[in-house]
């Protein structure tokens, strides 16, 4: 009954009676995402009405009403195969401002209009792959960006940036084609680092180093809007870009990379928006080349340097891992670098561990991420073993047991998901140079017994990559338990069925073998 009385006065009424309708239709149905299949015929026909009406000289207010009303209809796929069409694709580009001309955002009052038009295009070309066709046709990335541009650095006009950076998002999720357009024909990746900026409102003070005023405001709900959306069409953006990296791209990724060092050092307005803002940071950092993240750590500043070190009140991991680390004025430091940004990472990864759900979504692109920077960048490495494998104190309880990092990590080097319990056994090999008799030291054979067969190093040894030969102190609690170790061998099967230690029964094994050779 709704669509049939809107679709009256959308066909013979005037714009007035339209907009009232319509605004009541709109209403009566904002959150409906679910449609009566009897009335699906009406629906299309509605749609088409509504086109008609948009093609007039009507007020702002009547096509603002019009687009709301096509953009809840838009939510059902079945009625927009019939109004899906190249018209009225051009109808909505032209409404979003995404058509050939020149004109500048100058006039406040046409601003609802855009905002409505790009919500209905996301609908639209998410709901309809003929819609993603024409998409291409019209070249529609070319036209967002166009419209980026012109918002650039307009702090008046985030909704407009922020459906435009959605509808961005949509079409380079959905074409592999606008991905490399963006990355080369769009310069997209300069381009959304620096709606980035702008968001963030960054301020340089070296070529990678932004200023960070730790007692400042969070950021406010429509940036961090932006925000978000500019991370996740960087991200389909830059997906392969650790396969095609080339030198002369190292300074934008740098520039990147360092845009997302303050994006991590910053919160949004609230607790869940600050974990949604840093959790596309970091599957975007996934993508940085990863000698180009060294920019998430730098030297200390003079003033910084000059301050006196304090303890931190509290570090993941346990309690006393000082070594070198300290908190000056919130700055993580360790061997002369501010360690902050990976201090927030390697929180948000314990977070993720403590929500114990979701961990091949939630937790392993954190966890990849950390294991890259470790295996890539000795300081990183470092400041993280103090973290997380801090020397050994309590050797009574078995490595599992307890709320540390590393017994959370532990714990999870036998989960049931062998991409997780892979990733988490890979970054503790990491941090303990790939060296079997460390690993074992922190995590118990048992733990760590997939990593190592699959290996090949279930009898000792070390990994392929080389790390730097630094100290690894043990503990006086250490020296005194690990006598004791020899009571725990890995342990195999002999030819007759009987168990004895590892190394013995594979040497009967070979003996056997040898021994079959020679005869017929």
């Amino acid at each position: 009954m709704d669509e049939e009385r809107a679709l009256y006065i959308v066909r013979a009424g005037e714009a007035g009676a339209i907009e009232r309708v319509l605004r009541d239709y709109s209403d009566k149905h904002r959150a409906t995402f679910k449609f009566e299949p009897t009335d699906e015929d009406k629906r299309k026909k509605l749609c088409e009405g509504i086109f008609k009406v948009l093609v007039k000289d009507v007020p702002t207010t009547c096509q603002v009403s019009c687009l709301e009303v096509l953009r809840i209809l838009s939510r059902d796929k079945k009625i927009l195969v019939p109004v899906t069409t190249k018209e009225n694709m051009q109808i909505l580009l032209r409404l979003a401002k995404l058509h050939e001309s020149d004109d500048s955002l100058e006039k406040v009052s046409e601003f609802p209009v855009i905002v409505e038009s790009l919500k209905c295009l996301c609908n639209i070309v998410f709901n309809s792959q003929m819609a993603q066709q024409l998409s291409l046709e019209l070249n529609l990335a070319a036209k967002l960006c166009n419209l980026l541009r012109k918002c650039k650095d307009r702090k008046f006009i985030n909704d407009i940036k922020c459906f435009d950076l959605r509808l961005l998002f949509l079409l380079s999720l959905l074409h592999t084609d606008i991905r490399s357009q963006l990355r080369y024909e769009l310069q997209g990746l300069p381009l959304l680092t620096q709606i980035l900026e702008s968001a963030f409102s960054i301020k340089w003070t070296d070529e990678y180093e932004s200023a960070i005023d730790h007692n400042g405001p969070p950021l406010p709900p429509q940036e961090t809007d932006c925000a978000i959306e500019a991370l996740k069409a960087l991200f389909n953006v830059t997906v392969d870009s650790w396969k095609v990296h080339k030198e002369s791209d190292s300074h934008q990724f740098r520039v990147m990379a360092a845009v997302l060092r303050h994006c991590l050092l910053i919160v949004g307005p609230t607790e869940d928006k600050t974990e949604e803002l840093h959790s596309n940071a970091v599957n975007l950092l996934s993508n940085v080349p990863v000698s180009c993240l060294d920019v998430l750590i730098c030297p200390l500043t003079h003033e910084e340097t000059a301050q006196e070190a304090t303890t931190p009140d509290e570090l993941p991991g346990d309690k006393t891992a000082e070594k070198d680390t300290a908190l000056k004025n919130n700055t993580m430091v360790y061997n002369g670098m501010n360690m902050e940004a990976i201090h927030v990472l390697l929180s948000f990864m314990e977070k993720r561990i403590d929500k114990g759900s979701s961990y091949r979504e939630g937790l392993t692109p954190v966890l990849s991420l950390l294991t890259e920077c470790s295996r890539a960048h000795r300081n990183i490495r470092k400041f993280l073993k103090d973290q997380v494998l801090p020397p050994l104190r309590d050797v009574t309880n078995r490595p599992e047991v307890g709320s540390t990092v590393r017994n959370k990590l532990v714990r999870l080097m036998t989960h049931v998901d062998l991409g997780v319990k892979q990733i988490a056994a890979e970054f503790l090999f990491v941090l303990c140079k790939e060296r079997v008799d460390s690993l074992l030291k922190y995590t118990g054979y048992g733990n760590a017994a997939g990593l190592l067969a699959a290996r090949g190093l279930l009898a000792g040894g070390r990994g392929d990559n080389w790390y730097s030969e630094d100290e690894d102190t043990d503990t006086e609690e250490y020296k005194n338990a690990k006598p004791k170790e020899e009571l725990l061998k890995p342990m195999g099967l002999k030819p007759d069925g009987t168990i004895t230690p590892l190394e013995e029964a594979l040497s009967q094994y070979s003996v056997i073998e040898e021994t079959s050779s020679d005869t017929d």
